[in-house]
């Protein structure tokens, strides 16, 4: 068990996990400052893709941008999200387990649970390579958004399902849009920490997608708190360069790389491409 699974499992009843999204070097290298974990998740579909689900990104696509987003890691837990279609057997998805794990160096993978999947999670971990559960709202298995576990049986699967997870060796899990009771219920019986999105307060730490609190993404349910709107802030600069353009005030003397500029290093190792 690496040093920053450990610490991750130190912080259960004691201190809040936190934990965001990136698929990019220069947010990874932010989040790396305040992150206790880093997911790269396959939200990238909707989010960078404009795909309607999660379901048809590729691995391929997920490595890619991983391998980015560890540029940017020095400290925090690095977990990468295995796409739809990449774990639909054991010996699957332990090789595609170890091709994340050898191309992007990531500390975990994280799968979605169809409370099937549990020889799949000791398969992977056999494999030395340490797996996040996620359970509730699974996006890559169901298509219907919902709040799980108001109902007296909801609540006893759930519970159930997550217990299998820890059992089957899974470090965390992510508890998707549970209610309180159930979110609560569940932090209390699993020795490993429980990561909320819209499953209230009780759980050991708490994920987002980036881009939903940035205000970028356009989608603001209930449970995500904006805490900038980047989109008008952007806008804002986009509409001021093209009046620079159109005005003829970008670029200017300032601007130019010739005149007194030729006296800077950048123009002396440059000037044959200038």
């Amino acid at each position: 068990m690496s040093k920053k699974i450990k610490k991750v499992l130190a912080k259960k009843n004691n201190n809040k996990i936190v934990c965001l999204t990136a698929y990019s070097k220069n947010i990874a290298q932010i989040l790396d400052k305040y992150c206790d974990m880093t997911l790269v998740g396959d939200s990238m579909a909707n989010v960078l893709y404009g795909m309607k689900n999660t379901h048809k990104i590729s691995l391929d696509t997920i490595i890619q941008h991983s391998i980015s987003v560890r540029k940017g890691i020095k400290k925090s837990l690095l977990v990468v999200d295995m796409p739809k279609g990449s774990y639909k057997t054991p010996s699957e998805a332990k090789k595609n387990a170890k091709l994340i794990f050898k191309k992007t160096n990531c500390d975990a993978v994280k799968i979605e649970s169809n409370n099937k999947n549990f020889k799949i999670i000791r398969e992977i971990i056999k494999a030395k390579i340490p797996v996040m559960g996620h359970i509730g709202y699974t996006p890559q298995f169901k298509n219907r958004f919902k709040v799980e576990g108001k109902k007296k049986r909801e609540a006893k699967k759930l519970i159930k399902e997550s217990v299998s997870i820890e059992k089957a060796g899974a470090f965390s899990i992510v508890l998707e849009c549970l209610t309180p009771s159930v979110a609560k219920e569940i932090t209390k019986r699993l020795k490993i920490p429980t990561i909320g999105i819209g499953s209230s307060s009780h759980c050991d730490g708490q994920i987002l997608v980036t881009d939903d609190i940035l205000g970028l993404s356009g989608f603001y349910p209930k449970f995500v708190k904006r805490y900038v709107n980047l989109n008008t802030i952007i806008e804002k600069a986009v509409k001021k360069y093209s009046k620079d353009i159109k005005t003829k005030v970008f670029p200017n003397k300032k601007n130019f790389l010739y005149g007194k500029w030729k006296k800077n290093r950048f123009y002396k190792k440059n000037r044959k491409f200038l």
